[in-house]
């Protein structure tokens, strides 16, 4: 447990940072006034680490504009589905070539409509552990709970001539336990139908990457981030780690 070793590594006097046996210890000092990239062996302090709580180290990276964000909470993907089931569905959307669509309203005090529409391969639909489906209206909880029984299944609107994501802020995919999400100033989204090039594939994979390409997304990767503060006699110096 990473959180655990960070406070034995804190309560200890001195802790080896690094394993280079065959160099001899190098103040911070030094370190600090020199010109990288260098390979230093050190010993150090370590004095703080941030951020605090382990789960707050996990950020979304970009790797086309190298930006990083907060990865957003469940909060944020609910207010977005609320307002996009307020979006009218539009029937000339259901049932095309390379979806079939299922329509139903909820028994709750808004009677919301509800619409799963199930890409199909080979005019048939494949089984659902190998399914992608897209939902119209649909809540938070209803979405996890197809997720447990579907491969893919994508969130999505009616617009005039085609269904299209919701906004980036919620994810364009989800997968299993997995949100995908997409770059805002990198992608540049495109209608579904530009999923059917993969459903016409005779064993369609739905890998997140490829949908993501004929989506137009830019795919935003999860990663780990953490600042350390080391400490000598000699001065103090941050180290940063960053790893997919």
């Amino acid at each position: 447990d990473l959180e655990l070793h960070l406070q034995r590594c804190q309560q200890l006097s001195v802790t080896v940072l690094t394993d280079h046996q065959d160099l001899s210890n190098t103040e911070l000092k030094t370190i600090t006034n020199s010109t990288a990239p260098q390979q230093y062996r050190i010993r150090a302090k370590l004095r703080t680490y941030k951020p605090q709580k382990l789960h707050q180290s996990v950020k979304l990276h970009c790797s086309k504009c190298n930006s990083l964000q907060e990865v957003p909470d469940g909060d944020d993907f609910n207010f977005i589905l609320h307002s996009s089931a307020n979006t009218a569905q539009n029937p000339e959307l259901h049932n095309t070539s390379w979806y079939e669509s299922v329509t139903w309203a909820t028994q709750d005090q808004k009677q919301r409509e509800i619409t799963i529409h199930f890409v199909k391969h080979d005019e048939m639909l494949r089984h659902p552990e190998d399914t992608l489906l897209m939902i119209e209206g649909g809540t938070l909880k209803e979405i996890w709970k197809l997720t447990k029984r579907f491969k893919c299944v994508i969130p999505v609107r009616s617009a005039e001539d085609d269904l299209e994501l919701l906004d980036l802020s919620a994810p364009f995919l989800l997968q299993g336990n997995v949100k995908y999400y997409g770059c805002k100033q990198c992608s540049t989204p495109k209608p579904m139908k530009s999923l059917s090039s993969i459903a016409a594939e005779q064993q369609p994979s739905w890998e997140p990457t490829e949908i993501a390409q004929v989506l137009g997304i830019e795919l935003l990767q999860y990663v780990f981030i953490m600042k350390f503060t080391l400490v000598d006699e000699t001065g103090a110096l941050n180290a940063y780690l960053f790893d997919y």
